[in-house]
This record gives structure tokens, sequence and C-alpha cells, in this order.
């Protein structure tokens, strides 16, 4: 039963497998980029991209601060269950975690509802190049270790090379920042459309840390270790767009001196392997939005949730030949 939601891929995100890159006729598809990602050895079951993780669970403390920019009834005043994952970047699920370059949180909040947010949310504040065309060019410069060349020949990367120079990796989950990345429109009761991106700013200060180097799974270890002593907590902040920027391209960092709201308070309060997780079935594909939210054309954005689509395709495939394959052993 653990891998019926797992195996029902939803029709809406199927859909959605190609795009065209908008600097370029050149059509990529979802296929094309999960192909990449897996390489040729393909871990069985396991998500193409940030394979390695561990489910969380806790509740939504929302201020009610947002409330006058939002419809959405999870930024009312109150108390909301969420179900989320802790990951790092690559295709591996037995690599040490340490030495990821990207770490990322990713929550559905409301999980059960016909109201559910999804959101999958990375370290980096930006990226590094805006269209579906270019970030498939990045991910093959990275395997061919030509990255380098890659950033020179294209400026628009210059924010995100900034971020990677300065970006020093806490000793733990609990102390990094994990950002949207792409804008989003909030929706109010009127209709009124108000650009924003977020971030899950944490409470804890890095730093005094025990973390066994040698580890594999020294991350997830240490955030256990924490978690049983107390709720790990982070605060949702929303920054504003303002009339200077724009919602569409995820390359440009937004200035500190934007509006910013405290919509309220990230609770965790529980976390379990994700072999046996509720995270482990779910698709955080950051399209699957609430009333009163709305995605930006920001065409990466829609390029994500595609591959998501298909890498969730993938292994639910997977997990359902391996379940026939061993009920007729048995």
């Amino acid at each position: 039963m653990r891998y019926i939601a797992l195996v029902a891929v939803p029709a809406v995100l199927t859909a959605a497998f190609l795009y065209t890159a908008s600097d370029s006729r050149q059509t990529v598809s979802a296929q094309d980029f999960i192909n990449l990602q897996q390489g040729s050895s393909v871990q069985q079951g396991f998500r193409r991209a940030h394979a390695k993780g561990f489910c969380v669970y806790g509740r939504f403390e929302a201020s009610g601060e947002l409330a006058a920019y939002s419809r959405a009834s999870l930024f009312q005043a109150g108390s909301y269950p969420f179900i989320g994952r802790f990951s790092v970047a690559g295709s591996n699920p037995t690599a040490p975690d340490l030495k990821a370059p990207v770490r990322s949180l990713a929550l559905t909040i409301l999980p059960n509802t016909a109201e559910q947010w999804r959101t999958a949310m990375n370290t980096p504040p930006v990226l590094a190049v805006g269209t579906p065309e270019k970030f498939y060019q990045q991910l093959a410069a990275l395997q061919n270790n030509s990255i380098g060349e890659f950033f020179a020949a294209n400026p628009e990367t210059a924010a995100f090379r900034q971020w990677r120079a300065s970006y020093q990796p806490t000793q733990s989950y609990a102390t990094e920042q994990y950002h949207s990345i792409h804008a989003f429109y909030l929706v109010d009761s009127q209709g009124q459309q108000q650009a924003a991106r977020w971030a899950i700013v944490p409470k804890a200060v890095a730093g005094n840390t025990t973390l066994d180097d040698s580890a594999d799974n020294a991350l997830e270890q240490e955030f256990l270790s924490r978690l049983k002593q107390a709720p790990v907590e982070f605060d949702l902040v929303f920054t504003l767009a303002t009339e200077k920027d724009n919602p569409q391209d995820p390359t440009v960092l937004w200035p500190e001196t934007n509006p910013q709201i405290q919509a309220g308070i990230i609770q965790i309060t529980l976390a379990s392997k994700q072999e046996n997780g509720l995270c482990n079935a779910i698709n955080f594909d950051p399209l699957v939005l609430p009333d009163g939210l709305l995605p930006s054309a920001d065409p990466i954005l829609r390029a994500r949730a595609a591959a998501y689509a298909e890498s969730h395709r993938r292994r639910a495939r997977e997990v359902l030949m391996e379940t026939v394959v061993g009920d007729k052993h048995e």
C-alpha cells in the first residue's frame, strides 16, 4: 500500500513533458533531462536528482501576516501539517552527503487536502541560466568537466557564480537557508497579484556542531541527533517584488531592500528514513499550488515540473515491477 501514491502519477503532470526553450527553436524534452541526469548507471526506484535524502514531518505555524496578499487558506493564522524531505544533489543515493554541492528542503503543506502546497527549495538563491536549453547545456558541461568554459560563455551566470564563490556549507541541514529561486504570484481575495519569492531561514545558529566527517550519512545523523533534543525551526520569509524586478528571470537576485514578510514558522518534530517514509512517494512538483498562489512565466519553473514528473514516472514503474517480480517469487 505504501507504493500506491508513487505509482499513481497524475495525468496533469505527465502531459507536460515537452517544452521549448525561449531562446531557441530546439525542443528539449523532460526525457532528455532525466536521461542526462541518470547517466548509464540507473539507481532503480530512486529519484534521478537528489536521490539521497530522508523524510521530515511537522507543522507550519502561519502568522497570518501574508493573508492580506494571498487568499490561500494555509496563510491564514493557524497550524497546518506538512510532510517534507531533506536531500542533497546527485543521482547516487549512497554518496557522502557532505560532498554534495547543493542541499535541498522540499515541503508539502496540507498534504491530504486539495489545498496542498508543494515547494522544492535549494541552497542557491538563483539559477545560473534562465532557459531550459541552457540549463540542459549546463548539466552536460558539469558531466563533461567543461563548466568553466560554459560559465565564461554565458554572462548571465554571474550572480550564481558569485554565490558559489562565497557559499560556505554549514555542518547541519538545520542551519542552512533554502530558497524558492523562482518567483510566484500571491493572489488576494480581490484577485490582485503580487510577485514574490520565499526562503526558509534557520532559527538555529551555525557552529558547535558534532559531526562525524567520515560517515556517508553525516548530515542525516547530525539532524536526527539534533531533533532528539528539540524541534528544528525555520522562518518562512517572503520577499515581494518591486516594479524593477523581473519575475520570469531566476538568474537575478532581488535587492535586500525589497519588502519582506514573515509568513510563519516551519517546525520539524519528526524524521524517518525515506525508504518507508511518506515523503518517498511524493513528487515535490513546484507547480502544485493552492488557490491564492500562481506560477510566474519562468520557463525553467515549468521545465522542473516536467522533469520531476518524468523522474517520478520512471521510479514508479521500477517500484511496481520490483513488487510484481517479488510477488511471483513468494
